[in-house]
Protein backbone atom coordinates (compact mmCIF):
# COMPACT_ATOMS: atom_id res chain seq x y z
CA UNK A 1 0.00 0.00 0.00
CA UNK A 2 1.36 3.43 -0.99
CA UNK A 3 1.73 6.21 1.55
CA UNK A 4 0.21 9.68 1.67
CA UNK A 5 1.51 12.37 4.03
CA UNK A 6 -0.95 14.95 5.35
CA UNK A 7 0.13 17.69 7.73
CA UNK A 8 -1.57 20.45 9.66
CA UNK A 9 -0.18 23.94 9.04
CA UNK A 10 -0.25 26.34 12.02
CA UNK A 11 2.19 25.20 14.74
CA UNK A 12 3.01 22.06 12.74
CA UNK A 13 4.21 22.57 9.17
CA UNK A 14 4.80 26.20 10.09
CA UNK A 15 6.94 26.72 13.16
CA UNK A 16 4.61 29.54 14.20
CA UNK A 17 0.86 29.83 14.50
CA UNK A 18 0.65 32.04 11.43
CA UNK A 19 -2.99 32.99 12.02
CA UNK A 20 -2.06 34.36 15.45
CA UNK A 21 1.02 36.02 13.99
CA UNK A 22 -1.28 38.02 11.71
CA UNK A 23 -3.85 38.71 14.41
CA UNK A 24 -1.15 40.02 16.75
CA UNK A 25 0.06 42.40 14.06
CA UNK A 26 -3.14 43.43 12.29
CA UNK A 27 -6.07 42.21 14.37
CA UNK A 28 -8.55 44.02 16.55
CA UNK A 29 -7.42 44.22 20.18
CA UNK A 30 -10.31 41.97 21.24
CA UNK A 31 -9.11 38.93 19.31
CA UNK A 32 -7.56 37.20 22.33
CA UNK A 33 -10.83 37.52 24.25
CA UNK A 34 -12.55 35.81 21.33
CA UNK A 35 -9.88 33.10 21.35
CA UNK A 36 -10.60 32.52 25.04
CA UNK A 37 -14.28 31.98 24.20
CA UNK A 38 -13.24 29.42 21.58
CA UNK A 39 -10.95 27.60 24.00
CA UNK A 40 -13.71 27.45 26.59
CA UNK A 41 -16.02 25.80 24.06
CA UNK A 42 -18.35 28.76 23.62
CA UNK A 43 -17.35 29.22 19.96
CA UNK A 44 -16.43 26.75 17.24
CA UNK A 45 -13.09 27.10 15.46
CA UNK A 46 -14.99 28.31 12.39
CA UNK A 47 -16.76 31.03 14.39
CA UNK A 48 -13.58 32.11 16.17
CA UNK A 49 -11.64 32.44 12.94
CA UNK A 50 -14.34 34.32 11.06
CA UNK A 51 -14.94 36.79 13.90
CA UNK A 52 -11.27 37.60 14.47
CA UNK A 53 -10.34 37.99 10.79
CA UNK A 54 -13.48 40.05 10.12
CA UNK A 55 -11.92 42.87 12.13
CA UNK A 56 -8.39 42.62 10.78
CA UNK A 57 -6.82 45.91 9.71
CA UNK A 58 -4.86 44.89 6.62
CA UNK A 59 -5.36 43.84 3.02
CA UNK A 60 -4.20 40.61 1.41
CA UNK A 61 -0.88 41.97 0.13
CA UNK A 62 0.10 43.38 3.55
CA UNK A 63 -0.58 40.10 5.28
CA UNK A 64 1.06 38.10 2.47
CA UNK A 65 4.26 40.14 2.83
CA UNK A 66 4.19 39.91 6.62
CA UNK A 67 3.97 36.12 6.50
CA UNK A 68 6.92 35.97 4.14
CA UNK A 69 9.03 38.09 6.49
CA UNK A 70 8.12 36.48 9.78
CA UNK A 71 6.98 32.86 9.26
CA UNK A 72 9.00 29.73 8.55
CA UNK A 73 8.58 26.00 8.07
CA UNK A 74 9.84 23.50 10.60
CA UNK A 75 13.15 21.80 9.76
CA UNK A 76 13.13 19.13 7.04
CA UNK A 77 9.73 20.15 5.64
CA UNK A 78 11.27 20.77 2.20
CA UNK A 79 13.33 17.59 2.40
CA UNK A 80 10.19 15.61 3.17
CA UNK A 81 8.49 17.08 0.11
CA UNK A 82 11.46 16.12 -2.07
CA UNK A 83 11.40 12.55 -0.73
CA UNK A 84 7.66 12.26 -1.33
CA UNK A 85 8.12 13.50 -4.89
CA UNK A 86 10.89 10.99 -5.52
CA UNK A 87 8.78 8.03 -4.40
CA UNK A 88 5.42 9.33 -5.65
CA UNK A 89 3.90 9.69 -2.19
CA UNK A 90 1.19 12.35 -2.18
CA UNK A 91 1.88 15.09 0.35
CA UNK A 92 -0.51 17.89 1.27
CA UNK A 93 -1.28 20.53 3.86
CA UNK A 94 -4.59 20.01 5.64
CA UNK A 95 -5.62 23.04 7.66
CA UNK A 96 -8.57 24.83 9.16
CA UNK A 97 -6.57 28.01 8.51
CA UNK A 98 -6.93 30.41 5.62
CA UNK A 99 -5.53 29.58 2.21
CA UNK A 100 -3.84 32.92 1.49
CA UNK A 101 -1.38 32.85 4.38
CA UNK A 102 -0.49 29.20 3.77
CA UNK A 103 0.16 29.98 0.11
CA UNK A 104 2.33 32.96 1.09
CA UNK A 105 4.75 30.76 3.03
CA UNK A 106 4.77 28.09 0.33
CA UNK A 107 5.67 30.74 -2.26
CA UNK A 108 8.43 32.10 -0.03
CA UNK A 109 10.04 28.64 0.11
CA UNK A 110 9.39 27.76 -3.56
CA UNK A 111 7.00 24.96 -2.59
CA UNK A 112 3.87 26.11 -4.44
CA UNK A 113 3.38 22.60 -5.85
CA UNK A 114 2.22 21.25 -2.48
CA UNK A 115 -1.58 20.88 -2.47
CA UNK A 116 -3.48 22.79 0.21
CA UNK A 117 -6.78 21.72 1.75
CA UNK A 118 -7.81 24.78 3.75
CA UNK A 119 -10.48 27.46 4.06
CA UNK A 120 -10.78 29.25 0.73
CA UNK A 121 -10.93 33.04 1.02
CA UNK A 122 -11.94 35.95 -1.16
CA UNK A 123 -10.96 39.51 -0.36
CA UNK A 124 -14.15 41.28 -1.45
CA UNK A 125 -15.02 44.98 -1.10
CA UNK A 126 -17.36 44.20 1.79
CA UNK A 127 -14.81 42.12 3.67
CA UNK A 128 -13.26 38.67 3.77
CA UNK A 129 -15.46 35.86 2.48
CA UNK A 130 -14.99 32.19 3.36
CA UNK A 131 -15.69 28.98 1.46
CA UNK A 132 -15.62 25.59 3.20
CA UNK A 133 -15.12 22.95 0.53
CA UNK A 134 -14.27 19.90 2.65
CA UNK A 135 -17.29 19.44 4.90
CA UNK A 136 -19.60 16.60 5.82
CA UNK A 137 -23.11 17.47 4.50
CA UNK A 138 -24.70 17.09 7.95
CA UNK A 139 -21.93 18.94 9.80
CA UNK A 140 -21.08 21.93 7.62
CA UNK A 141 -21.62 24.44 10.45
CA UNK A 142 -18.26 23.38 11.90
CA UNK A 143 -16.38 24.13 8.69
CA UNK A 144 -13.82 21.90 7.01
CA UNK A 145 -13.26 18.37 8.28
CA UNK A 146 -9.71 17.05 8.40
CA UNK A 147 -11.04 13.54 8.99
CA UNK A 148 -12.95 13.76 5.72
CA UNK A 149 -9.76 14.51 3.80
CA UNK A 150 -7.94 11.60 5.47
CA UNK A 151 -10.80 9.31 4.47
CA UNK A 152 -10.67 10.49 0.85
CA UNK A 153 -7.02 9.52 0.55
CA UNK A 154 -7.71 6.17 2.17
CA UNK A 155 -10.54 5.52 -0.26
CA UNK A 156 -8.02 6.04 -3.07
CA UNK A 157 -5.91 3.23 -1.57
CA UNK A 158 -3.35 5.19 0.45
CA UNK A 159 -2.08 4.51 3.95
CA UNK A 160 -2.25 7.98 5.53
CA UNK A 161 0.41 9.46 7.80
CA UNK A 162 -1.02 12.47 9.61
CA UNK A 163 0.94 15.14 11.51
CA UNK A 164 -0.74 17.64 13.82
CA UNK A 165 -0.84 19.52 17.10
CA UNK A 166 -4.32 20.79 17.95
CA UNK A 167 -7.92 19.97 18.78
CA UNK A 168 -9.02 20.21 15.16
CA UNK A 169 -6.48 17.48 14.29
CA UNK A 170 -7.99 14.86 16.57
CA UNK A 171 -10.66 13.68 14.12
CA UNK A 172 -7.91 13.18 11.53
CA UNK A 173 -5.73 11.32 14.04
CA UNK A 174 -8.58 8.92 14.80
CA UNK A 175 -8.92 8.08 11.11
CA UNK A 176 -5.24 8.07 10.04
CA UNK A 177 -3.12 4.93 9.75
CA UNK A 178 -0.08 6.50 11.42
CA UNK A 179 0.04 9.66 13.53
CA UNK A 180 2.77 12.09 14.51
CA UNK A 181 1.55 14.37 17.29
CA UNK A 182 2.74 17.08 19.64
CA UNK A 183 1.19 19.61 22.01
CA UNK A 184 -2.58 19.35 22.55
CA UNK A 185 -3.04 16.56 20.00
CA UNK A 186 -0.44 14.39 21.74
CA UNK A 187 -2.26 14.88 25.04
CA UNK A 188 -5.61 14.02 23.48
CA UNK A 189 -4.21 10.89 21.85
CA UNK A 190 -2.76 9.77 25.17
CA UNK A 191 -6.05 10.34 26.96
CA UNK A 192 -8.10 8.52 24.30
CA UNK A 193 -5.66 5.66 23.71
CA UNK A 194 -4.84 6.65 20.13
CA UNK A 195 -1.33 5.39 19.16
CA UNK A 196 1.00 8.14 17.97
CA UNK A 197 4.65 8.96 17.40
CA UNK A 198 6.15 12.07 19.07
CA UNK A 199 6.73 14.91 16.61
CA UNK A 200 9.59 17.39 16.90
CA UNK A 201 10.24 18.29 13.27
CA UNK A 202 9.83 16.70 9.85
CA UNK A 203 13.05 14.74 10.24
CA UNK A 204 10.95 12.36 12.36
CA UNK A 205 8.57 11.76 9.47
CA UNK A 206 11.34 11.60 6.90
CA UNK A 207 13.09 8.81 8.84
CA UNK A 208 9.92 6.72 8.77
CA UNK A 209 9.40 7.30 5.06
CA UNK A 210 13.00 6.43 4.23
CA UNK A 211 12.62 3.13 6.06
CA UNK A 212 9.40 2.41 4.20
CA UNK A 213 11.03 3.26 0.86
CA UNK A 214 13.86 0.78 1.55
CA UNK A 215 11.40 -1.96 2.52
CA UNK A 216 9.37 -1.66 -0.69
CA UNK A 217 12.37 -1.62 -3.04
Amino acid sequence: MSLAVLTDFDDTAAYQNVAELLLNRFGDSSWMDIRARFRSGELTLKEYQEITFRNILADRSEMWDYVKRHASFRPYFGALWQHCNKYNYPMAIVSHGLDFYIEALLEKEGLNQIPVYAVNTDFASDGLRYEYTFTYPDDSAKGNSKGLIVNRFQQEGYKVIYIGDGRSDFEAAVEADDVFAHSILANQCEQQGIPFRPFHDFGDVLSLLRQHSIEVL
